[in-house]
């Protein structure tokens, strides 16, 4: 077993360069299965979550070339085959495939997607979608088998603004006939990069990033190059860390606007950060003020940093309360910061948490990819050392976080025990 092994009170000073998106590239690589040639992608970050995507595509016939952070991928030769449920239950965006496969070959077959256990996560919104663009949908098991003899377009309301739904009707949207308008759209950056991809190989999808997003759709996608944006919640986590043992640690090859909700915060808690073009520098300071925020889809506070945040509150002078609105599971790491020593009530959904208060390192569990996140900046600034079990939560969705955290004086390593 693979444990993160972290001795603490170390000060953090340097640069921590961000990696692409996680939330965009687990999109993008599916997504590639709509052309009938190659495309590139760059800024692919090496995580675990991407070679599952690329074993799913490998399964299909599809050629994958990866060289550090740029990924091939020629889909001229993909056969449309029953996703496993090996494979499909490795991680969430596996879900990406129903939508790709739906558009180009009007049938898909998969298990219930896999991911995080941080809530109860139903894919309705995604099968309302289909089922409005002309397919039958049966399943039996967990498994979803998805049917259509034509897909048409359609003016689809989404109940819940979720950028998976939007993602993947815009993708399944991408080859039907006639319009598409998807109404209550999410309006995340990931949803943006996506729209680019799809557009730059031929695809017509205008409003991506608004609340409507409208697709005209189209035979024939050709091959292209993209760049995954800037992971915002990698440099969230980050700047946090910074907050919590930096001296004047630069957070670099970012998009500052995609984490103002987080800076937002940052600054009422008093956190000194200098914010440029495309980095913050960031610093530890004395007497943070407590704060209250509640996570709402984008551009409000993200869930996914909601975790972090939490630690940071730890630290400062009173009562801090978390209201969490996207995910009912998301409190899974509070008992772990308290076996550490923080001072957390959770009451349905709210987290009140009361600081600040000294951590002392001891043996937690990364029960979900942002709360292992938690448990990271948690060992960063406990007293002694810190082990972190379910270490695989985290290598999913942070790259090289041993090596970055290493590069700027943090005393963390992966450890076989």
């Amino acid at each position: 077993m693979q444990v993160l092994e972290i001795k603490g009170k170390k000060e953090l000073k340097g640069t921590i360069r961000i990696s692409g998106a996680k939330n965009s590239a687990v999109a993008l690589i599916p997504a590639t299965i709509l052309s009938d040639e190659e495309t590139t992608i760059y800024n692919v970050p090496n995580i675990t979550d991407i070679d599952a995507l690329s074993e799913i595509l490998t399964f299909l016939g599809a050629k994958v070339t990866r060289e550090k952070e740029i990924i091939k991928i020629d889909s001229s030769k993909i056969e449309n085959k029953a996703i496993s449920e090996e494979h499909s239950t490795k991680l969430r965006a596996s879900y990406y495939f129903l939508g790709a496969l739906l558009s180009k070959y009007k049938k898909a077959e998969m298990y219930f997607p896999g991911g995080c256990s941080i809530g109860a996560r139903p894919i309705n919104l995604h099968l309302k979608g289909f089922e409005a663009l002309g397919a039958t949908i049966k399943s039996e098991k967990n498994c979803y088998k998805i049917e259509a003899k034509e897909l048409k377009g359609a003016r689809i309301y989404l109940d819940f603004a979720s950028v998976g739904a939007t993602i993947n009707i815009m993708l399944a949207a991408t080859k039907a006939k006639g319009k598409t308008i998807i109404d209550n759209a999410a309006k995340e950056p990931e949803i943006v990069n996506v729209a680019t991809l799809l557009n730059n190989m031929g695809a017509k999808i205008k409003g991506a990033g608004t609340s409507t997003i409208t697709i005209e759709g189209v035979e024939h996608l050709h091959g292209g190059f993209h760049e995954v944006i800037p992971d915002r919640i990698e440099a969230g986590t980050y700047i946090i860390a910074g907050a919590l043992c930096g001296k004047n640690l630069k957070i670099e090859n970012i998009i500052p606007k995609h984490v103002e909700a987080l800076t937002s915060k940052l600054k009422d808690m008093h956190v000194p950060l200098e914010i440029g073009n495309d980095y913050i520098l960031v610093s530890k300071q004395e007497n943070y003020i407590p704060t209250k925020l509640k996570t709402l889809i984008y551009p409000g506070f993200p869930t996914d940093l909601q975790q972090p945040i939490m630690v940071l509150m730890t630290q400062a002078e009173g009562t801090s309360i978390i209201e969490e609105t996207i995910y009912e599971n998301r409190f899974m790491h509070i008992p772990y910061l308290n076996k550490m020593g923080s001072n957390i009530e959770v009451n349905n959904q709210k987290a009140v948490i009361h600081g600040p208060t000294k951590l002392k390192g001891t043996k937690v569990k990364a029960t979900d990819l942002r709360a292992g996140a938690a448990m990271v900046l948690a060992g960063l600034i406990a007293e002694g050392t810190t082990y972190i079990e379910n270490v695989d939560h985290i290598l999913r969705g942070y790259e090289n976080i041993v090596q970055k955290l290493t590069n700027v004086g943090a005393k963390i390593e992966l450890k076989e025990i």
